[in-house]
C-alpha cells in the first residue's frame, strides 16, 4: 500500500467512554503519523451497533475524500469498526488496530449480567447483542489488522469473572483474537492503562505506517 504523507485516522472509543480518556493517545499518533484525527462517539448503552455503524458511515463521508483512512478502537470500538467494516464495505485504502478488543465473548460482560441484575441494562444493546455469547468472527477485510492485547491484571473486569490466563483486568488474551490478522502484540499494560501508554502509542503508530508491529 502508497504510503501518503498525511493520512486520516478515526478513533472509536469503547463501552461507557466519550472518546476524551485518548486525548494522550491521539496526540501521539497525531506526533507520529502527521495525520489527522477524528473521534467518533457513539451512545453505546443506548443505540443499536446497526444506528451506530450508520453513524461511522456519516462520519466516513464527512472526512471523504482521502487518499488514506485507518481506524484504531479501543475494546467495544473494535466491533463497532468490525461491523462498520462489514456493513458498509469502504474501499478506501488504510489499516486498523484493535486496542483490547473482547472479539471472541467477554468473560467479564457475561460475568456482570449473570450477578448484577440491571447489568444488561447498564452494558447496552451492543455488548448484549455482540458479547454477552461467544462468536466466531474472522478479518476478511482489506484492510489490514493488527491487535494489542494487554497482560497487566488491572480492573474491574476481575471483580466479575475469574480470568485463568493472561489479561488486561478486562479482557482476556485469548478473547482478543481473530483469526485473519496480520499481527498481534502483548504488552504490559490494563485494559485502561492502554491509553496512556508510550508503547502502545508507538506499536499503534508503526502498524499504521508498516503493517506490521515493531520487533522489539
Amino acid at each position: 500500500m502508497p504510503q501518503m504523507s498525511v493520512a486520516d485516522v478515526i478513533y472509536v472509543h469503547g463501552l461507557w467512554l466519550n472518546g476524551q480518556e485518548s486525548v494522550m493517545l491521539r496526540r501521539r499518533l497525531t506526533q507520529g503519523l502527521g495525520c489527522r484525527m477524528h473521534v467518533f462517539h457513539y451512545a453505546s448503552v443506548a443505540d443499536s451497533m446497526q444506528q451506530i455503524t450508520a453513524s461511522l458511515q456519516s462520519l466516513v463521508e464527512r472526512i471523504a475524500p482521502c487518499p488514506i483512512l485507518h481506524f484504531v478502537g479501543h475494546s467495544l470500538g473494535g466491533l463497532v469498526i468490525y461491523r462498520y467494516l462489514e456493513r458498509f464495505s469502504p474501499t478506501l485504502p488504510g489499516r486498523v488496530v484493535f486496542l483490547g478488543t473482547p472479539a471472541v465473548t467477554s468473560a467479564a460482560a457475561i460475568g456482570a449480567a449473570q450477578r448484577i441484575s440491571i447489568a444488561r441494562t447498564m452494558l447496552g444493546r451492543c455488548v448484549g447483542d455482540e458479547l454477552l455469547c461467544t462468536r466466531e468472527r474472522y478479518w476478511r477485510f482489506p484492510q489490514p489488522l493488527g491487535l494489542i492485547a494487554g497482560t497487566h491484571a488491572l480492573g474491574v473486569g476481575r471483580l466479575l469473572t475469574h480470568f485463568d490466563e493472561p489479561n488486561d483486568g478486562s479482557v482476556a488474551v485469548s478473547e482478543t483474537r481473530i483469526p485473519g490478522a496480520a499481527d498481534s502484540l502483548l504488552l504490559p499494560v490494563s485494559h485502561m492503562g492502554m491509553l496512556i501508554s508510550r508503547e502502545v502509542a508507538r506499536a499503534t503508530v508503526h502498524f499504521l505506517r508498516e503493517g506490521r508491529f515493531p520487533l522489539a
